[in-house]
């Protein structure tokens, strides 16, 4: 009965499978979490043994919203990356060329089509975009449908099973096994390059500091009478200001040229470690009331200036003039959704977001030498995001041949592309092409979860078959195209390229997409500096991996 009612109306397949697939998908097992995604492909097929079909038109569409999302938000940077971040992007590269050698290998020793090539690629690599432009590039080989169908099944039962033992390895291989090939103790090796960063201090999971870093006193002048405002911040590197001054029951706008005589009352704020050094400087601690209420603003900024690229905090910084960067403090900043340690000596790129703190003067003053600052909105600019989807169609429908090869990006490569060229577009003219990152997130999550339970709906009767025809070959497969690529960037990344362990280790995450690696390499370092390397090879292997796809399709049929 329920078979039935699941092949009468394969929406109730559809929404099955995305609820119980997200329930199946939050569930840990130590630092593996299988996420939303694998669960969701796993429970549509199971149901698609009922024989519930989605509708072609849905799963394109669903996955044309995906990947333009995709494109959208990490466009600044992917572009900010190219060129500048080269000790991290040639990650990705050897990512891509030693992924792509391996599953061709694979397709030579077990004979693989190129449907179940390309559901390899897209497990031992664990990037799920590589089912759909991989299912677009077969179908478009000119094969008839029943075998366009088997193909296509085959990417997912493939995918599905690589993944599991892929998503294992690069988790265990990052967060336990690396450090043990390097002989370093993780944690103590992450703090050093903590405080390297300028931290004083690294937290343990579950831990908040008790103390922040922006703070602010009022002080009872004595010891800095007959001494400027400006001179005195100068002395501590910009990294205190004094806010308000109150001489005689009367408020006096705090100014660099201000001169401070004995018994001013003064609010300072600043970094805590320079407020506790200039106390003794400036004065003693009072208690509260004197002077009027002072209010602080916290705004997000896109840095968009390119003479700021990949320059520390520190560094950005001094080259600003004091007048302007006085009384402006950078509170957090976040790459890609996710936040980097906001340390002096933390680089910063274009298309990070830095959030800043400071009066509101001071504030708007700090964001129009850096970017613009991001307004709160909840509307989307449909008109952009329908060009840009348009764009990407028209765009993969272009074609070129290479090797007897036709190769096309297709509707996934396309907007990719598009995506990419939007967001960047949007990073330099924020008036245009608004997309709140919780709606690009929706489009992102339910885009690519909706692809994937139509794709699994479909495959259900085939993955039985594919299981029993490679049986452990195909785990295997996956577990050596994952460590791949991770063994040759530690060696790469160690003694080449020089980089941090910390920072590598996270930069190997990224250039698998894993959010699980990461967040198990973090809880082992005990702070956010993997996440420094993570987010730029993240954001170089969410484009180039999806665009391998079309290529292993295409390489694939030829060998077969």
């Amino acid at each position: 009965m329920l078979w039935h009612l699941l092949a009468a109306q394969p929406e109730i397949a559809l929404f099955a499978s995305l609820a119980i697939g997200f329930l199946i998908g939050s569930f840990k097992l130590g630092p593996i979490q299988l996420g939303g995604v694998c669960g969701t492909l796993i429970v549509a097929l199971i149901l698609g043994q009922s024989g519930a079909r989605i509708s072609p038109d849905l799963k394109n569409i669903a996955f044309a919203l995906f990947i333009f999302a995709l494109g959208f938000t990490g466009g600044p940077q992917f572009f900010a990356n190219i060129g500048k971040g080269w000790r991290y992007g040639a990650l990705s590269v050897v990512e891509v060329i030693v992924v792509v050698t391996l599953v061709l290998c694979a397709v030579k020793l077990l004979r693989l089509d190129a449907g179940t090539a390309a559901g390899l690629l897209a497990g031992g690599a664990t990037e799920s975009a590589v089912i759909g432009t991989a299912s677009e590039a077969i179908g478009r080989l000119g094969l008839d449908a029943a075998e366009t169908a088997r193909l296509q099944a085959n990417i997912v039962t493939a995918y599905s099973v690589s993944y599991l033992f892929g998503l294992v390895t690069i988790v265990l291989f990052a967060s336990q096994f690396a450090p043990l090939i390097l002989r370093v103790n993780l944690r103590e090796e992450s703090e050093r390059v903590w405080r390297k960063l300028g931290g004083d201090g690294a937290l343990a999971e579950g831990q908040t500091l008790a103390m922040p870093p922006l703070v602010s006193r009022e002080l009872k002048v004595t010891a800095a009478a007959g001494r400027s405002l400006g001179e005195l911040e100068k002395q501590f590197g910009q990294n205190i200001s004094v806010q308000r001054v109150l001489r005689d029951r009367s408020v006096i706008k705090a100014q660099p040229s201000l001169v401070l005589k004995a018994g001013d009352r003064v609010l300072v704020g600043g970094r805590r470690e320079a407020l506790v050094a200039a106390i003794p400087v400036i004065g003693a601690e009072v208690g509260g009331g004197g002077l009027p209420d002072v209010y602080v603003e916290r705004v997000d900024v896109m840095l968009t200036r390119p003479e700021l690229h990949g320059l520390t905090l520190a560094q950005a910084r001094a080259r600003v003039a004091p007048q302007e960067g006085r009384g402006v403090f950078v509170a957090a900043v976040t790459r890609l959704d996710s936040t980097i340690p906001a340390l002096p000596g933390t680089q910063v790129h274009r298309g990070d977001v830095l959030t800043l703190v400071g009066n509101k003067e001071d504030v708007a003053r700090g964001a129009s030498k850096l970017g613009y600052i991001i307004r709160a909105t909840q509307k989307t600019d449909f008109v952009f995001l329908g060009l840009g989807v348009l764009l990407g169609i028209a765009v993969g429908r272009l074609s070129v041949r290479a090797g007897g090869i036709d190769l096309t990006l297709g509707t996934g490569g396309g907007c990719l592309l598009a995506g990419l060229l939007f967001g960047w577009i949007r990073s330099r003219y924020p008036l245009i092409g608004s997309l709140p990152s919780a709606a690009a997130q929706i489009l992102k999550d339910f885009g690519l979860c909706t692809f994937i339970a139509a794709v699994g709906l479909s495959a259900g009767a085939d993955a039985l078959r594919l299981i029993r025809e490679f049986g452990i070959a195909l785990p295997l497969a996956g577990i050596v195209i994952t460590l791949g690529p991770a063994l040759a960037s530690l060696v790469i990344g160690r003694w080449l390229l020089k980089l941090d362990v910390p920072m590598l280790l996270g930069a190997i995450a990224g250039q698998q997409c894993s959010t699980p690696a990461i967040s198990a390499l973090v809880g082992v370092t005990g702070n956010a500096t993997p996440v420094i390397g993570y987010t730029i090879t993240y954001a170089l292997s969410n484009v180039l991996l999806p665009l391998l796809g079309p290529l292993v399709v295409g390489l694939a049929s030829k060998m077969g």
